[in-house]
């Protein structure tokens, strides 16, 4: 694997992150989904729209950051790699958990009628770990939770299980049999691999995003993680899947048109010809991941074949994808929170429904491009959001600009 930047990776995941607002925007108003807010005017049809992405939207993000990951070690040992997730991870964590977070449980509280509270009173007994008040929101921490920030508790996790193993893991992707292995193949291990993990864990152990209890989560990220650790070092597999990007995309859309019509009951009368019901579940479970696998591949392939390049029209200087790319994890942190208080206030305005969720993508996109332009400028809330500290420095501006132009662009970790 060359040395350079993949552009296709920052595009990929400034685009994953596109996708997390616009599906967090419809669970507040998709009908029968729980969520921490929800809208009194729900919309039955969202419902199969958001299964387009949601079967597989967090997998892409798993994936990415393995990939970045395997990247990242051409540069950077084990240790230091550990030490770099570890700051820029649990700091941005922490801090969400006690400050980003506490207005959405304050909404959800208030909402479903579990407190009357003003919001200050309700965050001293929000940061107490050990309180017992409002029972129905009680975590392993008191009311202390992570709502969307489960991620990040995620993926700092399988980070450093990946590292620890990385001495085994890159021994094993760099055999001869391993870079010969078809793509093929190893896909279809994966396929059945994760098939059988729904058919064993998705029922027993359904998604808690609470770390210590969310095994078919596990299961299933973690796998997609060491996939895209391997993929990263695996230049045959990356471009063979760039290569076959359009058969991707065909079978993903196929599964969905498949899973959308069985929601619909549009496939009942082929009960009959399936009396068996583990090859039924079996069935289901290949459709299932077959979706799921096919969707993150096509992102990747497209991804691969379009941006992976320096110059595109849109940003043919790299400025726009350089400052998305900075501004992803803190604007991770805050957009739920601000679109929930953009959403709670608008309750009241009655606006076109259509209108409202304009407005309300509008407020949560501006309030995290302010919030990243603000807390990108000083060193503590750099700090805070998982942001490289500034480095300070004596040097001429003419020297710290030629430095800058003689030194590639380092690879994201």
């Amino acid at each position: 694997m060359q040395n350079h930047r993949h552009t296709d990776l920052d595009w990929i995941r400034i685009f994953a992150f596109g996708v997390l607002i616009l599906y967090h925007l419809g669970m507040y108003y998709v009908a029968d989904w729980g969520f921490h807010l929800k809208s009194d005017r729900p919309v039955d049809a969202l419902q199969n729209l958001m299964i387009l992405t949601n079967p597989w939207r967090m997998s892409l993000i798993f994936l990415i950051s393995a990939m970045v990951l395997a990247l990242a070690q051409q540069r950077l040992s084990v240790g230091q790699l550990i030490a770099l997730r570890s700051n820029r991870l649990l700091v941005p964590l922490v801090f969400g958990m006690v400050v980003v977070v506490a207005p959405q449980a304050y909404l959800q509280a208030v909402d479903r009628g579990y407190t009357d509270l003003g919001f200050f009173a309700f965050w001293r007994l929000y940061i107490n770990p050990t309180t017992h008040e409002i029972p129905p929101m009680q975590t392993g921490l008191g009311l202390l939770t992570w709502n969307h920030l489960w991620f990040i508790p995620y993926v700092w996790c399988y980070s450093l299980i990946v590292l620890l193993l990385s001495p085994l893991l890159r021994r094993l992707a760099s055999r001869s049999f391993m870079q010969r292995l078809p793509l093929s193949l190893a896909l279809v291990a994966m396929l059945m691999f994760t098939s059988w993990i729904v058919i064993e864990l998705q029922q027993r152990y359904p998604a808690t995003h609470a770390l210590f209890d969310d095994w078919y989560n596990h299961a299933l990220y973690f796998t997609v993680f060491v996939f895209g650790y391997c993929l990263a070092q695996n230049e045959g597999w990356w471009q063979r899947i760039i290569q076959i990007r359009l058969v991707f995309l065909l079978t993903a859309i196929v599964c969905y048109s498949l899973i959308i019509l069985d929601r619909e009951g549009q496939l009942n009368r082929l009960a009959p010809y399936f009396p068996n019901a583990d090859l039924v579940d079996w069935i289901y479970a290949v459709v299932e991941m077959l979706n799921h696998w096919s969707w993150i591949l096509a992102v990747i392939g497209y991804g691969g074949r379009y941006l992976a390049k320096p110059d595109l029209p849109i940003d043919r200087t790299g400025r726009i994808r350089r400052y998305a790319n900075e501004a992803i994890l803190p604007c991770y942190v805050l957009h739920q929170t601000l679109m929930l208080i953009s959403a709670a206030w608008l309750q009241s305005v009655e606006l076109p429904l259509a209108l409202e969720a304009l407005v309300i993508l509008s407020l949560t996109v501006l309030g995290c491009v302010v919030g990243f332009e603000c807390l990108r400028r000083f060193q503590l809330s750099r700090w805070l959001f998982g942001l490289r500290l500034k480095q300070a420095t004596a040097e001429p501006r003419h020297h710290r600009l030629q430095s800058r132009i003689a030194t590639p662009e380092p690879e994201l970790e």
